[in-house]
């Protein structure tokens, strides 16, 4: 599965509308994100369930912005609409398999009553 190009206008509705996206934020003048693209590419064509999307930071500053991208390469992962991992640096396709199964494995009703007890404590 090739990769999907986000947007500030398509990244809500790809988040509600798919149950697990990984996202690459990526820059073309960034080394580290050459390094990592070719591996993020080749681990989309391994896991059919899982959208893997790319967000280029030059020309979605706002976006990036919002989401507090302070570095990149930055990988996120989102499971239905709730981002479970958040980590800057080139993950190895054996790292992205790793946190794909981790997100699979979730009870997502659990990981939204822990949020909610989160927010009331604090």
């Amino acid at each position: 599965m090739a990769t999907v190009k986000l947007t500030k206008e398509n990244f809500e509705q790809t988040l509600t509308d798919n149950d697990i996206v990984i996202v690459d934020f990526w820059a073309s003048w960034c080394g580290p994100c050459k390094t990592f693209g070719p591996i993020f590419e080749a681990e989309s064509d391994n896991h059919a369930d899982v959208v893997f999307a790319k967000i280029n930071t030059e020309e979605e500053q706002e976006l990036a912005g919002a989401l507090n991208i302070r570095s990149i390469p930055t990988t996120m992962i989102f499971r239905e609409n709730v981002l479970l991992f958040n980590q800057a640096g080139v993950l190895p396709a054996a790292g992205i398999r790793e946190i794909l199964t981790k997100a699979r494995e979730l009870d997502m009703d659990q990981v939204r009553a822990d949020i909610e007890a989160q927010k009331k404590a604090g």
